[in-house]
């Protein structure tokens, strides 16, 4: 009878290395940890190619490997095991370290062990990442250069204003002539980054397939939508509705427990909030420009409710809506009737 033979690979991943610790399974057997660190550089994916292939890893599904995200550091590792075959979950750092339960101490080479041991343990429960798409990790990277120079934008606009209410007219001049150059310039990058997003998009068909459903949902427009598209990785792994929501913070959660506790429901702290305030801001124009909203909002107000209660239902609606046109790849339809 054939041995089952599998691979478990954890990975800790920073700016300059990546410390691996590899572990062989056979017929459910757990062998010992082998540990070695590499260059997180091209030079160093090859040499951890050799490394794999003097082990005998096997460049398939027998094989799982585990690393936490971290920005843009694991990209060099993402993009090794895409092209390798070689399935890798990238997981929520948070996550991952609540499953080690109570834990002392830490560096490099123990966490590649625990993420080791947390992949043969978490294997059938995990969901494989998926492969890297160079089309959309360069819109990810296009939209994060848009939103930190609107920031900028925003903060000098800001901080020239309220110096105007402290300090001499002429002060203020100074200033504003001073910045004039620089808000110019972020200005036209501004400009120039909305056409190379629009260019991203429809260079892959399928994400400027579903930009164009989500921008049919009332109140989501072209920077909600694209955003969507990025921090969802174009709706991958089929995303649901509930899963959206959750993820942008809109979703309330109940505080009970026993006979003491009686919170009322609240929306978690831990969310995207660049999201959540981007389907604020949908709810909000929803509320002004669609009827079904409106009279949902004037409805439930006039009910007693929460004006931000009411306000965040619409932002939950919206985030169901858009998930229920990327799943079914079909406009949104409006069969909204008023009563009589």
């Amino acid at each position: 009878m054939e041995k089952v033979s599998k691979c478990y690979l954890g990975m800790d991943v920073s700016k300059l290395y990546f410390d691996v610790s590899l572990m062989h399974v056979v017929d459910h057997q757990s062998g010992t940890v082998e540990y070695n660190r590499f260059d997180n550089t091209a030079e160093g994916m090859k040499t951890f190619k050799k490394y794999l292939q003097h082990h005998k890893v096997p460049f398939n599904s027998n094989t799982l490997a585990v690393i936490e995200n971290t920005g843009v550091y694991h990209r060099l590792i993402w993009g090794f095991c895409t092209v390798h075959n070689v399935p890798l979950y990238i997981g929520n750092a948070l996550h991952i370290k609540n499953s080690f339960g109570l834990v002392r101490g830490k560096n490099d080479k123990i966490d590649s062990q625990r993420l080791c041991r947390y992949a043969y343990k978490h294997e059938d429960e995990i969901k494989i990442t998926q492969a890297l798409n160079p089309g959309l990790l360069k819109l990810k990277d296009l939209m994060t250069a848009r939103t930190n120079l609107v920031k900028h934008q925003s903060a000098t606009k800001s901080y020239i204003k309220e110096l105007g209410q402290f300090q001499d007219k002429s002060i203020q001049k100074l200033m504003e002539k001073s910045h004039r150059a620089a808000l110019k310039g972020l200005a036209t990058s501004i400009e120039q980054l909305e056409k190379d997003i629009e260019k991203a998009l429809k260079e892959d068909s399928s994400m400027y397939t579903n930009y164009t459903l989500l921008k049919t949902v009332p109140g989501v427009g072209h920077i909600t939508a694209v955003y969507m598209l990025c921090w969802t990785g174009n709706f991958s792994g089929g995303i649901s509705g509930k899963q959206l929501a959750c993820y942008a913070g809109v979703v309330p959660f109940s505080e009970r427990s026993g006979s003491s506790i009686r919170g009322k429901n609240k929306v978690h702290k831990m969310a995207n909030k660049d999201l959540k305030k981007l389907l604020h801001l949908c709810a909000l124009s929803a509320i002004r420009c669609y009827p079904e909203f409106q009279d949902y909002y004037q409805r439930k107000v006039s009910e007693g409710k929460h004006p931000m209660g009411v306000l965040n239902a619409i932002r939950n609606k919206i985030a169901l809506r858009a998930a229920a046109v990327i799943r079914e790849q079909k406009e949104y339809v409006n069969n909204y009737k008023k009563a009589a």
